[in-house]
């Protein structure tokens, strides 16, 4: 709770800072200041879960409305400890964007808070505010590169479709209110078939859509190239990673803790739609001469693997959105900080990398190996967990073999990078050099993937 509270303050800080210089380093500097102090407040929340080495009772606020346990407050601490990577990665590109600079950074504390409530609501109407906090400012950051078309364009396209998912989000809320008469999901674990009406099953249905559309879920993804690609560089970065994870997290909650024992009635629909999530997302990308474009329909593909998570209930789950949702963060970040610094979006504007700068091509190069899912890479040890879990489940055995043939496609795309990188004549040109400090982050974030991937057990701790 008080990371909850202490995001908002920040947030309203930054406003004020805003307006009280114009001075867009003095900004940053600020705006990572907070962070950092956000950053270290979620760690003490972490240590006030356990006392002894023994795990203490969950703490509840707003009559349980929000309840932290455990596992609430470690990943909000994995995705502060990403925000902050990543506004160290992108500050620099982040200002050239637009005039507000400390805007976008209060927008992005907002953000953090919406996350926050989504790892650790207890309420319906929890689960509502929680989407719709980190859903407003990603369509002002849609939109915020006023010189850009395309920005304009992909922050209208994503706030008339998102306003529309909210419409059917709250229609199925409502629905499963007139069933049960509470908003509390800690109830709706007691439901069996007995008690099932269609306005349950049309309530979870109608939900499943919208939190589809949160995560880029196909058939409800059709936003997302075009919004990832219209809007600026640096937020797609955070929209994609940060952002998506914890609509993620908001959507395992629920259909975990709440709607498991009704799994019968969900679980084909959800397996149909990770299908389909893998296969657009994977054969798409494969058509895509832009990389940012490419990156983005990879996304999609990356959710249906997170869709996996969902549909193994047992503590397996937990740990591997959290695995996932690092690794994946992580990786992307670190891919989006190199491509800002090209010139050329292209497959071919990376030609010849390897040669101009060899340790930037190598950083590349683990940072797409571990989204392809290769050894000794977060991408890789998420995989295998996501997967694990269905397997241990053994009734979705064609959805694991689907998703291990997708894995295939998908390394295609992104070798097409390394290939054009080391094997390719070329002169790729940044519009900005990467300078030492660049690197050393670069190289922090590079060892952080493998780290994910050879030590997993860290970061899961809680």
């Amino acid at each position: 709770m008080t990371a909850i509270i202490a995001a908002a303050i920040i947030g309203v800080l930054l406003m004020f800072v805003g307006i009280g210089t114009k001075n867009k380093s003095t900004m940053v500097t600020v705006s990572l200041v907070l962070v950092l102090a956000l950053f270290g407040i979620t760690i003490w929340e972490v240590t006030q879960t356990s006392h002894n080495g023994i795990a203490l009772p969950p703490r509840l606020y707003f009559n349980d409305m929000l309840r932290f346990d455990g596992f609430a407050v470690w990943f909000n601490l994995l995705m502060t400890g990403c925000t902050l990577l990543y506004m160290l990665l992108l500050n620099k590109e982040i200002k050239k964007v637009g005039v507000h600079v400390a805007e976008y950074f209060a927008l992005i504390s907002f953000i953090l808070v919406g996350i926050y409530l989504l790892s650790s609501y207890n309420n319906m109407l929890m689960l509502f505010l929680g989407i719709e906090i980190i859903s407003i400012p990603q369509y002002i950051l849609a939109g915020s590169d006023k010189r850009n078309l395309k920005s304009s364009e992909a922050s209208l396209k994503y706030f008339i479709m998102g306003a529309f998912t909210t419409g059917i989000l709250l229609m199925g809320i409502t629905l499963i209110y007139g069933a049960t008469g509470t908003f509390n999901i800690s109830e709706y674990a007691q439901l069996g078939s007995s008690d099932l009406n269609p306005m349950v099953v049309s309530g979870i249905i109608l939900i499943m859509v919208a939190l589809g559309f949160k995560v880029s879920a196909a058939p409800m993804h059709m936003w997302t190239a075009d919004v990832y690609d219209g809007a600026p560089t640096p937020f797609t970065a955070y929209m994609m990673t940060v952002i998506k994870a914890g609509a993620f997290i908001g959507f395992i909650r629920l259909f975990q803790s709440s709607f498991g024992q009704l799994s019968e009635h969900w679980a084909l629909l959800l397996a149909i739609i990770t299908a389909a999530t893998l296969f657009v997302g994977n054969i798409t990308a494969v058509f895509q001469q832009s990389v940012k474009r490419m990156l983005a329909y990879s996304s999609i593909a990356q959710a249906g693997f997170m869709l996996f998570a969902i549909q193994s209930f047992s503590v397996i789950a937990w740990q591997s959105i959290a695995i996932y949702a690092i690794a994946y963060s992580v990786a992307t970040i670190g891919m989006f900080a190199v491509l800002v610094k090209m010139k050329d979006y292209t497959f071919d504007g990376f030609n010849g990398l390897a040669k101009k700068d060899p340790v930037t091509a190598f950083f590349t190069t683990v940072f797409l190996l571990s989204l392809t899912g290769i050894p000794l890479t977060g991408g890789f040890m998420a995989k295998y967990m996501v997967l694990m879990g269905v397997i241990k489940e053994g009734n979705l055995m064609w959805l694991v073999i689907f998703g291990l043939l997708m894995a295939a496609v998908s390394a295609y795309y992104y070798f097409r990078v390394i290939i054009a990188m080391y094997f390719k004549e070329g002169n790729a040109e940044y519009t900005s050099e990467i300078n030492t400090i660049d690197k050393v982050l670069l190289g922090i974030t590079c060892g952080l993937v493998i780290l994910i991937g050879i030590a997993p057990g860290l970061f899961l701790h809680f």
